[in-house]
């Protein structure tokens, strides 16, 4: 089906072709019916550029993304500026979340040409897609401009483009090298102790995180820092990561109506967020708020945990039990117009109409003056004190408190949504499903809620069903029945991770058979010989400019280094030698970058800390396997696997040690067991933190 409009080429009208109209994509949905000759990418756009020898403009973002909107009205949805594209380039629009393997070689590209990189992303490429040029958002006039010029060099000195084109792809495939590490993989206590105290110095001791604006919240950096603290007994850096938790969940980056955090602040205080909620986020932050609390009984941390849960399972969650990706950050004002934040913020007022007496507590509890208020007189509310403050100062009990919150937020709520809500991308993306599955693992881990792994066992079988293939490899998207696009190294890294979560908790050995075999999987289609690394994107995939390894960790780990510590896992449980090697080739590959940027290597320092301390095989064999398991799980011990069954079992941990009148636990390690016991408490008594 072709879209229908006007180019004011000439005086004729021509017929425009947007092929998106027939993508899945919410993102590409949202522009199928702009004037410009958007395509996908594909094979047949790819040799369509080909055959035409003309330039690719490749254009990538994604559904939640607000610049990326702003452009699309600004100059995508222009005829005049559609004209020039349609006229001089190929024009791909690409979905950054359906396709992470497109949207990573090109931000490289642009990171390259101009030192930093975002969304919307913009880029030039020959046609053959050699890129030669690009940047991120442009004003109309700016738009306009480069492409006429671009346009006009093409035609007179090519030479000069292709030459550009060579250089950017010697550093592209330059940045996709891993080198093999020839030294001795050496992990010492040290070597991370020294890089803690050099990443101290980046803290933000008033408000937590990283003195820096904006502010990302990085749940694998304090995912790793906390576990840090713990092994060390570093109770001032343990303070620090309560700082930042708290003062996130304190902060209008967590939705204190509805649940669920925002992709990040704007501001160095948690306050004003860019207010898109994604999945991925949601799902990491679960995680690690409730490690959190086993760790300090915080209840701020399980009340975030519970009402995060409940937005992702009452608005991210589709009948099947797969997640939905991301709300928009941008929603109809009262003018009809869109506009970023508009479901989320309030003006004093409103408040004042709806809370009537309760005004006055509630406006000191959210700070509505000048602490909480944005811009045009909306607030978006933000905590400073704590509750023994509040209730100290106003004299009010503590159950009181809590019953005016409830109230609070179901008034305010109810109000709520009323208002045009955030559109929602409905897509469901594999990997960041894993995130979420592992999420709801931790979640019921933690605190032992029946709908917790009733949902995660949902998801599990969902991505068994929809995402995995016949020839035992996943799909990256799901939508409408439909499942599609050949899955990338984070799907397997983060579902293998989820299931051996699931397996922890259940014992049931189908789900870590099921991550063993996904693993097996990626070594046959990943995995790199030269650099005994793993790419990104499968042998079976169609070639792209660079076929990279992703090894920094990001708001998202890294890939390798989620895969790396799966392998390490695996490895225990399934005596695999060839698993525990690479485990230990690609952390030890990697050890030379971490030292000076240890926040982008905070998830290969939590692999590293299982080689500077003891790490527990904990087996418990018996008819109350289950139970003792419980009790286990309920414990903050991350130097631990679990491996358990209630009858004979012949994974190399259980293998004959069931006795059908006793339930025995055995702790491990490096091979070498104590002797086993019937009491938790005296199991525990024999692991060193």
């Amino acid at each position: 089906m072709n879209c229908k409009g006007q180019n004011t080429e000439s005086k004729n009208q021509h017929q425009f072709t947007n092929a998106l109209i027939n993508e899945t994509s919410p993102y590409l949905l949202q522009h199928a019916h702009n004037p410009v000759n958007w395509h996908a990418w594909n094979e047949a756009t790819l040799k369509k550029a080909k055959d035409e020898n003309k330039l690719i403009l490749i254009s990538v973002g994604y559904s939640s993304c607000h610049w990326c909107h702003v452009m699309e009205h600004e100059s995508f949805e222009d005829s005049i500026v559609a004209r020039v594209m349609n006229k001089n380039f190929i024009n791909i629009k690409v979905d950054r979340e359906e396709r992470p393997d497109v949207d990573q070689v090109y931000m490289n590209a642009v990171q390259l040409m101009t030192g930093s990189g975002g969304w919307p992303l913009n880029v030039v490429a020959l046609p053959d897609g050699r890129p030669f040029w690009g940047g991120t958002y442009f004003e109309k006039k700016q738009w306009m401009d480069v492409l006429e010029q671009i346009s006009k060099l093409y035609k007179e000195e090519p030479q000069k483009l292709v030459q550009q084109a060579k250089n950017v792809e010697k550093g592209i495939k330059s940045l996709a090298v891993v080198e093999v590490n020839s030294d001795a993989p050496i992990f010492e206590k040290t070597f991370i102790a020294n890089a803690v105290d050099s990443w101290a110095k980046q803290f933000d001791h008033k408000f937590g995180g990283t003195n820096r604006e904006p502010k990302f919240m990085m749940p694998n950096n304090y995912h790793f820092l906390l576990r840090y603290a713990h092994q060390n007994d570093d109770d001032e850096l343990l303070d620090f990561v309560n700082l930042t938790l708290t003062k996130m969940a304190y902060g209008g980056v967590y939705d204190h109506i509805g649940g669920g955090f925002s992709r990040y602040s704007t501001d160095g205080k948690w306050h004003v967020p860019h207010f898109e909620k994604m999945l991925y986020d949601n799902a990491q932050l679960v995680s690690l708020y409730s490690d959190a609390y086993v760790l300090t009984k915080n209840e701020l941390y399980k009340s975030v945990v519970e009402e995060t849960l409940d937005f992702v399972k009452n608005e991210m969650t589709t009948p099947e039990g797969a997640f939905y990706s991301s709300f928009d950050a941008d929603s109809e004002n009262s003018e009809g117009e869109l506009e970023e934040g508009a479901f989320y913020v309030w003006e004093k007022e409103e408040l004042q109409s709806i809370l009537k007496d309760d005004f006055d507590l509630f406006s000191d509890y959210y700070n509505i003056n000048s602490f909480g208020l944005w811009e045009k007189g909306h607030y978006v509310l933000i905590r400073k004190d704590d509750d023994a403050s509040i209730i100290e100062k106003y004299n009010i009990s503590k159950a009181e408190l809590h019953q005016k919150r409830a109230n609070w937020k179901s008034k305010l709520a109810e109000i709520r949504n009323k208002r045009p809500k955030p559109r929602m991308d409905d897509k469901a993306l594999t990997s960041w499903n894993g995130l979420m599955l592992k999420g709801y693992v931790d979640a019921y881990r933690v605190f032992q809620k029946r709908d917790y792994l009733d949902i995660a066992e949902k998801n599990a079988n969902f991505i068994i069903s929809k995402a995995l293939r016949a020839d035992g490899g996943l799909n990256h998207t799901y939508k409408e029945g439909e499942s599609n696009i050949n899955g990338h190294l984070e799907d397997y890294a983060t579902v293998i991770d989820a299931f051996i979560s699931l397996y922890e908790v259940t014992l049931n050995e189908t789900w870590l058979n099921n991550a063993n075999d996904l693993a097996t999987y990626t070594f046959r289609h990943f995995f790199d010989e030269k650099s005994q690394m793993l790419f990104y994107t499968s042998d079976e995939d169609a070639s792209l400019v660079s076929r990279n390894i992703v090894y920094h960790d990001n708001v998202i780990p890294a890939s390798n280094s989620m895969m790396a510590k799966n392998l390490f896992k695996l490895s225990h449980y399934f005596d695999n030698k060839e698993f525990a090697t690479s485990a230990v080739t690609m952390l030890n590959n990697i050890k030379p970058e971490m030292s000076p940027y240890p926040s982008a290597y905070s998830n290969w320092f939590d692999l590293m800390l299982n080689y500077t301390n003891p790490y527990y095989e904990v087996a418990i064999v018996g008819i109350d396997a289950k139970d003792k398991i419980s009790a286990f799980n309920a414990l903050y011990i991350p130097n631990k696997l679990i491996a358990g069954s209630s009858s004979e079992n012949s994974m190399p941990l259980l293998e004959n040690r069931y006795n059908p009148n006793k339930t025995l636990i055995y702790v491990c390690v490096n091979k070498a067991c104590k002797l086993p016991v019937k009491d938790v408490d005296k199991a525990i008594k024999l692991l060193d933190k």
